[in-house]
């Protein structure tokens, strides 16, 4: 099967870029000041907005745009992205006015701090209410001190999201940024999927090097999933694709990275080319995020 058109893609990552170097105007100030205190060496220091830059190439640029909100719609339509999950928050205004003015293009994550304790858990069921979130994120590796996966402080957060029925969307793996890894190890991830079984886990940002794990939690676990997030489509892990292939079609989603690291054009140049079977193509672009994201189809 040629690589499906018109099939109303839902993007489980993107932002809106705020200036014409895209991925350094994709989220909110306070995570260059997180990164800021974690970071020791001197490149990585010089290159806040996008830590991680040295494993991308050709970093995503907007250009002089007069509304880089509409510019956004304009890419998503070029490449049949009907809808997308962006990040939200307080003192993300942008966010915040893209939702307004495209409330059927946009829906909503947060991403959690359970360093706050209860002020957190409070904070995610006002913007619950103020937003309809669709989703929390955590970046384990991304606090000072760090936060592993399997922490007591996520514990009221994951079950917040139960009560909510709400996916939590954790980065597993090696992060990008040189920051240590422990904390994002994948073995992690059995635990709160034993003490959840309700919470709907889904990993994102690779797994990597622990790919063939990932697929054998996500065989013993069925609330556990896994969303391609950071990664160029021609590196796919092949353990992913060898799983939405045979037994896992209902676990993996889509998701890019645009503006953060990737443009739109890459991917979209490159999905054609995986070897996916014909019936994981729309259960990956789009079905599966409607049914655990919840979302109106």
């Amino acid at each position: 099967m040629a690589f499906p058109k018109d099939i109303g893609v839902i993007d489980l990552l993107l932002g809106v870029p705020s200036g014409p170097e895209a991925y350094s105007g994709a989220g909110p100030r306070r995570a260059t000041e997180r990164w800021r205190r974690l970071l020791r060496d001197e490149e990585s220091l010089a290159k806040l907005d996008m830590p991680a830059g040295y494993m991308f190439k050709d970093l995503p640029r907007a250009g002089e745009q007069t509304d880089y909100i509409a510019w956004t719609i304009s890419e998503m339509d070029r490449f049949g992205v009907e809808r997308a999950m962006i990040r939200i928050d307080d003192d993300d205004e942008l966010a915040k006015e893209a939702s307004r003015r495209f409330p059927n293009r946009f829906f909503h994550w947060y991403e959690a701090d359970a360093h706050r304790g209860m002020d957190e858990v409070r904070k995610i069921v006002r913007l619950h209410e103020e937003y309809d979130l669709r989703a929390i994120g955590g970046l384990p590796a991304a606090h000072d001190p760090q936060l592993p996966i399997n922490d007591a402080r996520w514990y009221p957060i994951y079950a917040k999201c139960v009560e909510l029925d709400l996916p939590f969307c954790c980065n597993v793996g090696i992060p990008g940024p040189r920051v240590p890894f422990a904390s994002q190890k994948v073995e992690l991830v059995d635990e709160v999927c034993w003490f959840f079984p309700e919470l709907r886990f889904v990993m994102r940002h690779g797994a990597e090097p622990w790919t063939a794990l990932a697929v054998k939690l996500m065989l013993k676990w069925p609330n556990l999933f896994y969303m391609t997030s950071a990664f160029a489509p021609k590196h796919y892990p092949k353990d992913i694709v060898d799983y939405a292939n045979t037994r896992g079609s209902d676990k993996i989603m889509y998701a890019g990275y645009f503006p953060f690291g990737l443009t739109l054009d890459r991917i979209f140049e490159e999905l054609p080319k995986v070897p996916f079977r014909d019936h994981v193509w729309p259960k990956f672009l789009r079905e599966n995020a409607l049914r655990v994201f919840q979302l109106p189809n």
